[in-house]
């Protein structure tokens, strides 16, 4: 990131509640009609200055003084209850990156248990901790079985990218198979029109595909400047793969009865990520390695600047206001509304 330019800002959290400082003139207007009912009630009892000789340890103004102290700190409350917030306003903030597409199999072979807990489920690990291991990059997220969907377009948004995975199930796509093509063709559509030579896809999948376009479609993302690199889940003896029908449990079976075993597709993942650039993984050789190979590849690629975005950080500071109004409280407490009998000859408040 490159900041440009740094400026010192302040500003109310909740502006909207110095709205409540309007009841201060109406408070002083009481306090005014008050001190005139006042004086009216004390001259039918006589002239004012004669009642003050009859009352020398009177002070006259302490009731304006003390109604000061209590007018700042409820002013004060407001202000903190507003939320004052001092911070530093950053501009002209510029980033470099990758942007990445994941895109995740999510057809009815990814049920299969070959490896734990099942193929999909390790999938997900996987592409979370791609998250986590990618994060300074720009991420997006696409589903695919016979169809690909766009979960999540590219950002920096990685909380959504997992929240996404995590949901992912293969009762999302309701057409079933393994169209590699349309995952990588909708890649092609995703990415925006200016990243050039900064781009790349990451499809996790068993691979189990008759998708015979699926490699030329990975050629024709290659010249439009995407890496295509592939990790296969699953294991070539393969599995059966378990479906359920009326909530209870089965495997699924051809139109012929024979119990149908999905493999990995090894050929076909490595093909693919040969005709776009990319490389192959296992995912049986373990997510570490893996993610450290790939952080190694993408990290040669050139990285573009995608982003100028403004953002601020604020501190609160409404303990101060509270703290200064609690204390003109406890000092209007201790003002008694006579004289102190230390100055009483020279009364601080007449």
């Amino acid at each position: 990131m490159d900041c440009k330019k740094k400026i010192n800002m302040f500003q109310f959290e909740q502006s909207n509640l110095l709205i409540y400082l309007a009841i201060i003139p109406v408070l002083v207007l009481l306090f005014w009609l008050a001190q005139r009912a006042r004086k009216r009630a004390l001259s039918r009892f006589g002239h004012l200055e004669v009642l003050q000789q009859l009352m020398p340890q009177y002070s006259r103004n302490k009731h304006t003084v003390k109604f000061t102290l209590l007018l700042l700190a409820i002013s004060l409350l407001v202000v903190a209850w507003a939320n004052p917030q001092l911070g530093a306003k950053r501009e002209k903030v510029e980033r470099k990156s990758v942007s990445v597409f994941i895109a995740l199999d999510v057809s009815r072979s990814m049920n299969a248990e070959d490896v734990a807990p099942d193929r999909l489920e390790r999938a997900k690990q996987f592409a979370m901790t791609a998250v986590r291991k990618l994060r300074t990059e720009r991420l997006g997220l696409i589903i695919f079985a016979g169809n690909a969907y766009l979960q999540t377009p590219l950002t920096d948004d990685y909380a959504a990218v997992n929240i996404f995975l995590k949901s992912a199930n293969t009762n999302m796509v309701s057409n079933q198979g393994t169209a590699l093509s349309s995952a990588i063709e909708l890649v092609q559509e995703s990415f925006e029109a200016e990243d050039q030579a900064n781009k790349a896809i990451l499809i996790i999948s068993d691979g189990e595909t008759h998708d015979e376009a699926a490699e030329q479609q990975a050629r024709s993302a290659y010249s439009d400047g995407i890496l295509t690199f592939t990790v296969g889940v699953g294991t070539q003896e393969g599995a059966p793969v378990p479906t359920s029908f009326r909530g209870r449990q089965n495997y699924l079976y051809d139109d012929t009865g024979n119990l149908v075993v999905s493999k990995l597709n090894e050929d076909m993942m490595r093909e693919l990520a040969q005709a776009g650039g990319g490389a192959y993984y296992n995912l049986n050789s373990g997510d570490e390695a893996i993610l450290e190979d790939l952080r190694s590849k993408i990290d040669r690629m050139e990285k573009q600047t995608y982003e100028q975005r403004v953002f601020e950080e604020y501190e609160s500071y409404y303990q101060i206001p509270v703290a200064i109004a609690l204390l003109l409280i406890l000092i209007e407490f201790l003002i008694s509304y006579r004289k102190n009998k230390y100055l009483a000859e020279k009364d601080l408040f007449s």
